[in-house]
């Protein structure tokens, strides 16, 4: 695995354009969430757990097996992501139902992918993840990085 300043230099380099930037913190915490919400609906049986079991279970894993192995500081952040997201998506599972769920996570899924590529036409580059799927598990951890930085958190 490449570590994470190997990961953040490479996507920045695709993320030059300031109105890109932009872009990517609306879209890419949008399109987290509605892949949460997506997993969020999967069905649980009831004598498993209750809705959100497997949302929660590949969050778990996802920072098991990737963000805490890229860096433990930029894991734990995006642990208390997912906690947040988690604690969304419930509020909004209760709140709307499971079909309105599905409705709205599919509505902003559309709208920040539209998003992504007209920043990337905006940027002149390809999307990162059309080079590497990595990327797209690279993205949130690049923006928990800059909110890290931003705050005088070191992430290596």
């Amino acid at each position: 695995m490449r570590d994470a300043a190997t990961w953040f230099g490479n996507y920045s380099r695709d993320h030059q354009n300031p109105t890109n930037r932009l872009i990517h913190w609306i879209c890419v915490p949008a399109i987290t969430w509605t892949v949460v919400a997506f997993v969020w609906l999967i069905p649980v049986p009831t004598w498993l757990g209750r809705p959100g079991l497997w949302a929660v279970v590949a969050m778990f894993l996802a920072f098991c097996f990737y963000y805490y192995r890229l860096s433990r500081a930029i894991g734990v952040a995006m642990a208390a992501a997912f906690v947040t997201l988690a604690f969304v998506t419930d509020i909004v599972y209760r709140g709307i139902g499971a079909t309105n769920l599905a409705w709205l996570a599919v509505g902003v899924f559309v709208v920040a992918w539209v998003g992504q590529f007209v920043g990337h036409r905006i940027e002149g580059k390809r999307p990162s993840f059309l080079t590497d799927l990595h990327y797209l598990l690279i993205g949130p951890a690049w923006l928990m990085s800059k909110a890290m930085t931003r705050f005088g958190v070191r992430y290596e």
